[in-house]
């Protein structure tokens, strides 16, 4: 069976993307001249010396001008059972291998000690950017290459200084209004300390203990507005409770599992039944900007001319094994179903080199000809229009 496929060009979208791969290639080959400066500014608590972090600002601003970055200590392993695969059909060996890698003190020994982190902040495309920089990252085992800033709840408990102030976070405490019209959650903060400090400082607190709580994509997804509160709230609540919020609001607006089902009647087609991802933000899966459009005949139809019995099996396990070969490479968006065919919708991290592998897997579908459509589309503008015509009963 002949495969189908057509490759959309955008001139401005391929040139932009041959200057991100370029600026990455040449952080990654000046890696090497910089990363002992930066783990000895990091080993002796002092900042890079002026000439390198120079450079390395340089080297960073290349791949997006809104990105910015930092050093630190790299966190240490936490170990635990929550690691561990419980799923019912583990191999009992498997499962004691996995005990025992729990206490083994290399795990330890042989972590990272130093973390880059990329700090993309609320730029949407510099978020994509940082992921490419991330998966792209050279083998070291002495570092630790972050895309963005992770929640870190030790620190809550640490203390920091702002403006000769310092401050234990130990004593911060929050507020929270969820705005679930809006799929936003305003956050106040309040600390002790604050009648002592200015509104800039006091602001600044407030955005550094919300980041901290929450990590930078949640922190963007999910809060609108972040204020420092001059009083205790009334029921004040630990900052540590931010992300239970923020999951409470994500299952608000999700459907089952993060997809949602929809059917309907297409006039001259008849009945569709769809399935869009949902909530999902470009924050989600940023590594993936390879739009795949994939139309999948099928034979067995009921009346109403959607899949049944033999087709919906053949299909399902077509989509496992897509899956399977995607794994964090790629992930399926939408799914629509009727009059005789099934459009999908993947996106792909177009770095990865799987869509051959993917483009394979369809090669030999039994039931009709496959018809594969790609082009390269960061912004998912492409998922966004299919999308469009349901955004209202999405809510």
């Amino acid at each position: 069976m002949a495969l189908f496929r057509r490759r959309r060009s955008n001139d401005s979208t391929d040139s932009a993307v041959t200057a991100t791969t370029a600026a990455v290639t040449a952080f990654w080959d000046a890696w090497p001249s910089v990363r002992t400066a930066l783990a000895e500014a990091v080993d002796s608590d002092t900042p890079a010396p002026t000439e390198v972090a120079e450079r390395v600002t340089a080297l960073v601003r290349a791949i997006h001008p809104d990105l910015d970055w930092e050093i630190g200590r790299a966190p240490e392993p936490q170990g635990g059972l929550d690691e561990l695969d419980m799923s019912p059909d583990i191999d009992p060996a498997e499962l004691l291998e996995q005990l025992a890698a729990l206490d083994d003190p290399s795990r330890i020994t042989d972590a990272p000690s130093y973390a880059m982190t990329l700090r993309p902040g609320t730029s949407e495309e510099a978020r994509v950017q940082s992921e490419r920089w991330s998966r792209s990252a050279p083998d070291d085992d002495r570092w630790r290459f972050r895309p963005v800033r992770p929640a870190d709840h030790d620190r809550l408990t640490s203390t920091v200084r702002w403006d000769d102030h310092e401050l234990d976070l130990s004593h911060a405490s929050v507020s929270m209004r969820v705005d679930q019209a809006g799929g936003r959650i305003d956050v106040g903060v309040y600390h002790p300390d604050n009648m002592f400090l200015s509104e800039e400082t006091r602001r600044a607190v407030a955005e550094h203990v919300t980041l901290l709580a929450l990590g930078e994509d949640e922190m963007v997804r999910w809060v609108g507005k972040v204020s420092p509160l001059d009083e205790r709230p009334l029921d004040p609540l630990p900052p540590t409770s931010m992300p239970s919020v923020a999951k409470q609001m994500r299952d608000l607006l999700g459907g089952t599992d993060g997809w949602v089902t929809l059917h309907g009647r297409i006039p001259l087609q008849g009945a569709v039944e769809i399935m869009l991802r949902h909530p999902v933000t470009r924050r989600d899966l940023p590594a993936l900007s390879l739009f795949v459009q994939v139309l999948v005949p099928y034979t067995n139809a009921d009346s109403d001319r959607l899949p049944e019995e033999g087709s919906v099996e053949a299909l399902a396990g077509l989509e496992a094994r897509l899956n399977e070969i995607l794994g964090d490479n790629g992930a399926m968006f939408m799914r629509q179903s009727g009059g005789g065919q099934r459009m999908y919708v993947y996106y792909l991290d177009p770095d990865s080199g799987v869509l051959p592998e993917f483009e394979t897997a369809l090669m030999d579908w039994p039931e009709g000809k496959v018809q594969l459509r790609t082009r390269l589309d960061p912004k998912w503008s492409q998922f966004d229009l299919a999308r469009r015509p349901y955004v209202r009963k999405l809510g």
